[in-house]
């Protein structure tokens, strides 16, 4: 299974090829590294009309837009050019936003009010999906840029400040304190990287670490669960990984798993580029 988002009007994948992509972020485009795109690029002449490049560091014929701002929906981003290449949003990921807001509003009747836990939740695009629909977010996140750059999006896209709580802290630091607590949550989300560092130097390493903290994360789980999404983005690792471990945590709540990969088409060429991993399991 391959999801890509189809509702975009703000972001364009616009070309890829010899390990770089041409995106357009409302009116500005830009290139930036792709090593999987190992094609030959469909539309060269257009790459030439990119306002920034990122080699190493951002190089910019023109300036970013200040404020530099797109949507999806209700949703609303500021972008920054950071050091890493990346601008602050994953345009993949709209169609989980769009998962979890169907899946809050379908499930209302049932579970009027949802807790929803969002880990390793960067600049906001899950918690802001999930308070736009009406659930009360617990936003967690190590590094507190990151958490201030939510925070600008979250008030940019109108959100009340009750909606989501702030918490700056190690992912697995934090549950451990939430199961002793005997918080419950009716949904988890969970976006972690490959390889990070937590408030204290903590070190992350997907592959070692991510088992401990999906079980336990399974003990905050309410009793009357609705969803649980867990993203990854590394070539070192399947879908059917992140399927098999899902499923083995939460095949006793009944439900169904899905698992594949994430893309963004082109509009020059047609081509499907992949851009992460998923697996998500709801009621």
């Amino acid at each position: 299974m391959i999801l890509i988002p189809e509702k975009w009007i703000d972001y364009e994948l616009t070309d890829s090829g010899e390990e770089q992509k041409l995106e357009r972020w409302g009116q500005f485009t830009t290139i930036r590294p792709e090593p999987r795109a190992i094609w030959k690029k469909s539309e060269p002449k257009l790459w030439g009309q990119a306002q920034g490049i990122f080699n190493e560091d951002w190089q910019f014929k023109t300036p970013p837009p200040r404020p530099w701002q797109i949507a999806y929906d209700k949703i609303k981003f500021v972008l920054k050019p950071t050091e890493f290449k990346h601008t602050g949003v994953f345009p993949e990921q709209a169609v989980n936003w769009l998962w979890i807001a169907n899946k809050i509003t379908n499930c209302k009747s049932q579970v009027p009010n949802p807790k929803i836990l969002n880990l390793f939740a960067y600049t906001g695009g899950a918690t802001m999906a999930a308070a736009l629909a009406g659930a009360p977010v617990t936003h967690v996140d190590a590094s507190r840029p990151a958490m201030m750059w939510a925070s600008e999006n979250a008030k940019l896209s109108g959100i009340a400040k009750d909606k989501i709580r702030w918490i700056q802290d190690d992912a697995l630091k934090f549950i451990n304190r939430e199961i002793k607590r005997g918080q419950k949550y009716e949904a988890i989300i969970m976006d972690p990287p490959r390889f990070g560092r937590g408030m204290k130097g903590e070190v992350w390493k997907l592959l070692d670490n991510l088992p401990e903290l999906v079980y336990a994360c399974k003990q905050v789980l309410s009793d009357n669960p609705m969803f649980w999404l867990v993203n990854a983005y590394t070539a070192d690792m399947s879908s059917v990984v992140l399927e098999n471990l899902l499923s083995g945590v939460t095949g006793d709540l009944g439900g169904i798993v899905e698992a594949g990969e994430l893309g963004l088409k082109e509009t020059a060429g047609g081509r499907i580029l992949p851009a992460g991993l998923f697996a998500r399991w709801s009621k």
